[in-house]
């Protein structure tokens, strides 16, 4: 009975997370794209972070190191339609029709203009 009640109220806990984890979608204006680190032997393929701002937050998204992706698929200014759950994200550009999946790196809340 009592083991019962502990994985009831686990697996309760767990999917309470589940639901509470930040999630968002829509479309934007990619606003910047930097490459990230630098490629070497074990690290073939560049990463870049993606710049772009939600309806909540400002995001920068790194792009997965085994993922070929070229700077020219994300052309700053383009429209793009983003997802983000919990740290993780996808990037899609609209012009091209190409995605990367990347891993958030840095989050900035949206703060209003000052009057």
């Amino acid at each position: 009975m009592r083991k019962t009640l502990i994985l009831t109220m686990i697996v309760l806990f767990l999917a309470i997370l589940a639901f509470a984890a930040n999630k968002e979608s829509g479309n934007t204006t990619l606003k910047d794209v930097q490459p990230a680190g630098t490629t070497d032997k074990k690290h073939k393929k560049q990463q870049f972070d993606l710049t772009f701002t939600g309806s909540k937050n400002d995001y920068t998204c790194r792009t997965n190191e085994n993922q070929k992706v070229k700077a020219t698929d994300f052309v700053v200014g383009t429209t793009i339609t983003f997802k983000v759950e919990g740290n993780k994200g996808q990037v899609k550009s609209t012009s091209t029709g190409k995605s990367a999946k990347c891993t958030l790196v840095r989050v900035a809340a949206l703060t209003a203009p000052p009057q």
